[in-house]
């Protein structure tokens, strides 16, 4: 059965998104980037709200941008074919290999888990992790922690009253001081 995992840069403090609404302290280096590209191989489909659906529109089109290295294309090239399924209740239309829903997480998470294929469900977007949060439905939780303290914002872990245990997976540390965890839920 996929697994269902929730992977963003954060700052050491919790946060996805600074108070002033930037992240551009989560941009990686290189070593992180390729740590991200191999991450996205195994995911089957992305699901995301409307506001990380927004930021990540620009990779649509980023493979016709002659100035892009390499390893950006190839990131671009993984993420373009990728299934994307949108959620928004202001949404009327979204673009590439995406489909608009506006409702359903758990129905939606159970379909992707029925279907054969391979590849995890990845949840993006902080609101939509916290439904998914709270509904049970995150196996994994990635964070990629970045050495830096932003003061507030939005954070990457919901607020809830209820205590999850997490097993350690896997940790790695890189030259930038970015350190990416996995940790499983324990069920």
């Amino acid at each position: 059965m996929r697994s269902v995992i929730y992977s963003m840069g954060v700052s050491l403090d919790g946060y996805i998104v600074g108070p002033d609404g930037g992240f551009a302290w989560t941009e990686p280096g290189d070593d992180v980037f390729r740590f991200v590209t191999d991450e996205i191989r195994g995911v089957g489909v992305h699901l995301m709200g409307r506001r990380l659906y927004e930021t990540m529109l620009y990779w649509e089109t980023a493979d016709q941008d002659p100035s892009l290295d390499a390893p950006t294309l190839e990131w671009a090239a993984l993420w373009k074919p990728l299934p994307k399924v949108v959620f928004s209740t202001t949404l009327t239309a979204v673009q590439g290999n995406a489909r608009l829903v506006s409702g359903g997480l758990a129905e939606e998470v159970e379909r992707w888990r029925a279907e054969p294929g391979e590849g995890d469900i990845a949840i993006g977007g902080a609101a939509l992790a916290a439904e998914a949060a709270e509904l049970g439905l995150i196996d994994e939780y990635r964070p990629r922690v970045h050495p830096v303290l932003v003061g507030g914002g939005i954070p990457f872990f919901p607020r809830r009253e209820r205590r999850v245990d997490l097993e350690l997976v896997e940790n790695r540390t890189f030259g930038s001081g970015v350190a990416c965890l996995r940790y499983r839920v324990a069920r």
